[in-house]
C-alpha cells in the first residue's frame, strides 16, 4: 500500500534505522532505539527534497530519508482523505447505521447519503455501519451478515485500546460470521473501522 517504508531518522544530531508507518492522521516511527508517534496535527511544515522527507513538528526538526517515498507521503501528510473517502462511501450510496454514532459522523453522512437508514438494513442497503462499543453490540454483526447482499459491506466501527473489545474480537466475529476482512481505517481520535464483505464465490 506503500504506507510503510524502511528508512534513516534524523533527530537531534542522531541517525536511526527503523521502519515508518503513515497512519490515517499521523507517521509512527519504530525502531529497537527509538519509538515515535508525530501526529498530523502537530506538523508546523512538511517538505520532501531529495529523498528526504522533512518535519518540523512542535516537538522538533525531523528528517526521514525514504527515497521515492517522501514526496508522496508529503502529498498525503498535506492532503488527507476526508473520512467518507477513507471509508469509499461515495454520494447517493444506500447507507444503515446500526447502534450510536457520533454527531461528526452524522453530520458526514448527511452530506453523501441524506436518506440513510438507522436501525432496521433499509432494503439495496449498500454500506452498513455497525457501532460496536461492547460484546454485545458487536454479536450483532452476525444477524446483519444474515440480510447481506452481492457487493455489499459492512464496516464494524470499535474503539481503540479497550482490552474489553479488541480488534481480535472484531476479526474473530466477522470471520465467524462467514464475512472476509479486507480493510482497516482511522475511524476517528478514538474508534476504528474494520470493513468486511461477503466471499466472491458466495455471492
Amino acid at each position: 500500500m506503500g504506507n510503510e517504508a524502511n528508512c534513516v531518522l534524523k533527530t537531534e544530531g542522531k541517525k536511526v534505522r527503523g521502519k515508518a508507518l503513515l497512519e490515517t492522521s499521523e507517521i509512527v516511527f519504530r525502531s529497537e532505539a527509538l519509538r515515535l508517534k508525530i501526529p498530523f496535527a502537530e506538523m508546523k511544515s512538511v517538505q520532501a527534497m531529495n529523498g528526504e522527507l522533512r518535519i518540523e513538528s512542535v516537538e522538533g526538526d525531523l528528517v526521514f530519508q525514504m527515497g521515492p517515498y517522501a514526496e508522496k507521503w508529503a502529498h498525503k501528510i498535506r492532503n488527507p482523505k476526508s473520512r467518507m473517502e477513507k471509508l469509499g462511501v461515495k454520494p447517493g450510496r444506500r447507507v444503515t447505521v446500526i447502534g450510536k454514532m457520533e454527531p461528526e459522523f452524522e453530520a458526514d453522512l448527511h452530506e453523501v447519503s441524506p436518506d440513510f437508514a438507522c436501525g432496521a438494513i433499509a432494503p439495496g442497503t449498500e454500506w452498513i455501519f455497525l457501532m460496536a462499543d461492547t460484546a454485545k453490540d458487536l454479536a450483532k454483526a452476525t444477524n446483519i451478515r444474515r440480510v447481506m447482499r452481492g457487493s455489499a459491506a459492512l464496516w464494524i466501527v470499535y474503539p481503540k485500546g479497550q482490552k474489553a473489545l479488541t480488534e481480535n474480537d472484531v476479526l474473530a466475529t466477522g470471520r465467524k460470521a462467514g464475512l472476509k476482512d479486507v480493510k482497516v481505517v482511522g475511524f476517528s481520535p478514538t474508534h476504528t473501522a474494520l470493513k468486511f464483505v461477503i466471499p466472491v464465490d458466495q455471492r
